[in-house]
């Protein structure tokens, strides 16, 4: 990990001193060499994303983005003054919540429509429960269920209290919607998920154990969508794939069928839950401006 610098250490001539030094550039250094000054703020800000965790130091960002650690430090301090990121501590910096409203911002609109592809995939599944969780927007561990189409159906019938919403659907160890979004999320995400204990009302296909649950993981990741059995709930099958924005990790599409219907899911059901995944990531991919079309 690379040395931390404080407000008190980082003098010109220290930094001059920095900007100087060779033979202790990460790999990703010729990768940003040529970089210009807004490509370097872009890679700071994506570095606190990777590293996770509350507060962090120039030293541990220059060592994620390959950049000098005085860099690091001039865009630290730049950004305070631009209400991008703020000092907790001496030589500590993270995000500001500025940066969620400028998320929030972003995913204006990119989801209007997710009403029909859900409608469709519950009508090319038989009448299966289609459901979609996305991100929790202020915990990067967890989901949250933005909409859903299940017909006439309610939680209640499902067998799913208010208590199960909040303490089992919003763990990303429970459950193929879980499992899909944990797979894609930074290792530093996962190793906190990992540290969580199993929800209580998990059903009994839960993966209890890290080993299998990191195994499932892998195999989401190679086969593009995941499969679930009694995990949420007992009695309830399931299958889910990712929603990718800009190639990230933003949600998944859910399908969830009685297990008395669907012992294990078909190929059309897999293939249906993976278009309207498919559909929504297209939602959210960048589009060229008119001036570049």
């Amino acid at each position: 990990m690379g040395r931390r610098i404080t407000a008190s250490q980082s003098t010109a001539p220290d930094a001059a001193r920095h900007a100087g030094r060779s033979g202790n550039t990460p790999s990703t250094g010729s990768r940003t060499s040529g970089s210009s000054h807004a490509e370097r703020v872009f890679l700071v800000q994506a570095a606190f994303a990777e590293l996770g965790g509350s507060a962090h130091g120039p030293g541990e960002i220059a060592e994620v983005t390959g950049l000098d650690d005085s860099v690091v430090y001039r865009i630290l301090q730049s950004g305070i003054y631009q209400r991008i990121f703020e000092r907790v501590d001496r030589g500590l910096y993270r995000l500001r919540t500025s940066a969620a409203q400028l998320a929030f911002t972003a995913l204006d609109h990119r989801l209007d429509g997710a009403q029909t592809v859900l409608r469709e995939l519950r009508a090319a599944t038989d009448n299966g429960l289609a459901f979609l969780y996305m991100v929790a927007p202020f915990s990067g561990a967890q989901r949250q269920c933005v909409d859903m189409a299940v017909g006439d159906s309610d939680l209640a019938e499902l067998g799913m209290t208010p208590r199960d919403v909040l303490s089992v659907t919003r763990s990303l160890r429970t459950g193929a919607s879980g499992r899909t979004i944990l797979a894609y999320l930074p290792a530093v995400l996962q190793q906190r998920v990992l540290a969580e204990p199993v929800p209580e009302q998990a059903g009994p296909g839960v993966y209890r154990h890290n080993d299998a649950l990191l195994g499932s993981l892998a195999e989401v990741r190679d086969l593009g969508y995941a499969l679930g059995y009694e995990e949420c709930m007992a009695g309830w099958n399931s299958c889910a794939a990712p929603i990718m924005w800009d190639g990230s990790i933003m949600g998944a599409v859910l399908l969830l069928k009685l297990k008395s219907v669907m012992p294990v899911a078909p190929g059309s059901v897999i293939e249906a839950t993976k278009e309207a995944a498919a559909e929504l990531s297209r939602y959210g991919a960048a589009r060229p401006a008119a001036d570049d079309a």
